[in-house]
């Protein structure tokens, strides 16, 4: 049973801030923590983009706008955390930046994609509907999860791809 999608995506934004605090410990399996990150971290961003966002686009209440703009948000995440992931070792100088660059960009876009496009869409979006697309956001998340969309090659292309589009 998925549940309602806005509670789905609600739930990965404190796994999200949950791995954050691990990145940060010096005491904890850090690269174990990135490479659980980056799975989710993609394969939610994927999953919204190509599943959740077109279908919200639909009701009038949800700004397009904000839609959009919550797409270019993943593209700067992506960035972020490909460079984190090249740093490789927790131990090295940059780690600490990189991270702190990370959480600053994935928490920018946690916060106002909560006020603006998740807000909207619980007040427009009816409960069934809801359902419906938290079950199609969970199946297409595990696809992502299961092509190995965390893997630093793929976080690589898809920066490139953003660099493409704005180009």
């Amino acid at each position: 049973m998925a549940g309602d999608v806005i509670e789905l995506i609600l739930a990965d934004h404190r796994r999200f801030e949950d791995l954050f605090r691990v990145l940060r410990d010096n005491s904890a399996d850090r690269l174990g923590a990135l490479r659980e990150l980056a799975e989710l971290l993609v394969a939610h961003a994927e999953a919204e983009e190509g599943e959740v966002y077109p279908a919200l686009r639909r009701f009038q209440d949800i700004d397009d706008h904000e839609v959009e703009h919550g797409a270019e948000e993943h593209a700067e995440g992506h960035q972020a955390l490909l460079a984190l992931m090249e740093v490789g070792d927790p131990e090295a100088e940059a780690w600490d930046e990189k991270l702190e660059e990370l959480v600053k960009a994935i928490n920018h876009h946690l916060d106002e994609e909560e006020r603006t496009i998740l807000n909207d869409a619980r007040d427009a979006v009816p409960e069934q509907r809801r359902r419906e697309l938290g079950e199609i956001f969970v199946k297409a998340r595990a696809a992502r999860v299961s092509a190995g969309c965390g893997d630093i090659s793929h976080v690589r292309d898809l920066v490139e791809q953003t660099k493409h589009r704005v180009d």
